[in-house]
Parts: C-alpha cells; sequence; structure tokens
C-alpha cells in the first residue's frame, strides 16, 4: 500500500473515529437523561445533587453546582422542607445575601430559624447528614436533635483588619454546639478539652466539617474560636 494513499487515508480515519465518538457522547446523553434511565440519580451527571443520597465521585461536583446557582440550591433544599425562600438582602457593596433563606431544619437536627445564603444551609445540609448524624450514631447511639448556632449574616469586617467577614454575605455559619435525642449536651466551651466521648464526637464532627465546607476555624485555631467552628464555604481547605 503506497505512502500516498495511506496519507489520504488518514483524515478519513481520524474523521471517522471522530465521529464515532460524538455519536456515542449523543446516545450516551440521551440514555443519561431518558426518564427511565437505570442508572441511579446519584452516578448521573445530568442529575441534581440530592442532600440524602450515598457519597458518590460526583457529589462534591454537584455540590458546587448547586451553590453556585442560588435557584437550584433552594430547589434542593425545598424538596426536603428545610427552609423558607425569601428575597435577595443588599445592604451595601460589601454586605448582603445572595439565594437568602430562613433555615429552620437540616435533616432531623433543628437549627433555626437563622437567615442565611442557601449555599450555606445546603453545606450545613451535607454535613449534618453524612457527617454529623453518622458519628453521633456511632459514639452515642443518638441523633442529634438540635445544633446550637451563634449567627450566619453579620456585615462587619474581620476582627482587627479592613477586610470583611464572610459572615458579611451570609457565606460562613457559626457553630457552637449540639443537643442529642438522650439528653446528652455537647458545646465547645465546655467539652473540647475533655477525654471524653463528647470531646470525642466535637473533634470527629470537626474533622467532616472540612468535607463539606472550604473553611472550618475552631478552638485548635485560636482563642477567639474556643466556643464555636467558624465554617465557610469558600477558602483553601483549611480545617484546624
Amino acid at each position: 500500500m503506497s505512502d500516498e494513499f495511506e496519507k489520504r487515508r488518514s483524515p478519513l480515519k481520524r474523521n471517522a473515529a471522530l465521529f464515532l465518538l460524538v455519536a456515542v457522547v449523543l446516545i450516551g446523553s440521551a440514555l443519561l437523561r431518558h426518564p427511565d434511565t437505570p442508572l441511579p440519580d446519584r452516578w448521573n451527571v445530568f442529575e441534581p445533587l440530592s442532600v440524602s443520597d450515598p457519597i458518590t465521585p460526583l457529589t462534591h461536583w454537584k455540590l458546587d453546582w448547586a451553590t453556585s446557582d442560588p435557584k437550584l440550591c433552594k430547589e434542593i433544599m425545598q424538596s426536603a422542607g428545610r427552609i423558607t425562600e425569601m428575597d435577595d438582602l443588599e445592604v451595601d457593596g460589601a454586605c448582603g445575601i445572595v439565594g437568602r433563606v430562613t433555615l429552620r431544619r437540616v435533616g432531623v437536627a433543628y437549627i433555626g430559624p437563622i437567615e442565611t445564603a442557601c449555599a450555606t444551609a445546603l453545606r450545613i445540609s451535607m454535613w449534618e447528614e453524612h457527617g454529623i448524624q453518622p458519628i453521633a450514631q456511632d459514639l452515642f447511639n443518638a441523633q442529634v436533635s438540635r445544633i446550637r448556632h451563634v449567627g450566619s449574616f453579620n456585615c462587619r469586617r474581620i476582627s482587627g483588619t479592613e477586610r470583611m467577614s464572610t459572615h458579611a454575605t451570609a457565606s460562613a455559619i457559626d457553630i457552637s454546639g449540639f443537643d442529642l435525642t438522650d439528653g446528652t449536651r455537647i458545646r465547645l466551651l465546655k467539652d473540647w478539652d475533655e477525654d471524653d466521648a463528647k470531646a470525642q464526637f466535637l473533634h470527629d464532627v470537626r474533622e467532616t466539617s472540612c468535607d463539606w465546607f472550604g473553611t472550618t476555624l475552631g478552638p485548635d485555631y485560636n482563642a477567639a474560636h474556643a466556643d464555636h467552628f467558624h465554617l465557610q464555604n469558600r477558602g483553601w481547605g483549611t480545617c484546624r
């Protein structure tokens, strides 16, 4: 077979391969979008996040998708009956809430009412479902009935700086403790440094919060956080 013939045939091979690839992608996309697709929603890139779905390699990608789209985020949270939708809040150029909601409950745990951004509410919900409750069940054979907080939205600067806090956009929430269905009360200020199941619970839930938030700051960070976890949506993965 001549070299000239091979040169003429090579583009045809490439075009055929490209056509086949496009056909596979289009057919696969159609199958995934079909209402009777056998693929579970948690593995389907076209299906939005569900808080109760088991974790897959797609979960964090779906979470990022949901938290970047306030409308989708509210739909996900409303489907679980956890929020009351509110109009966005704009205080000034530095303060306000996009995707504003009132959050009352995450899973089986009451938390509110608290005014926050839907993205923050969704991350708290994922933490409660996949971190807090399994740990409470493992250590106490009980559920967390209430998550105690000290606020989310606060139009202020970071203490000692000119930079605005992530609280100024409700992109953070401060958690101070947990109440369990068996009557156990767990507080960061009182229990963090103890050598018991309450301290173990706090350290474990701190670790799992880092799976769902961009930044977690607690008693190990500095004295200003001795009584709460500061959980914020964005960050570089600080977990202390």
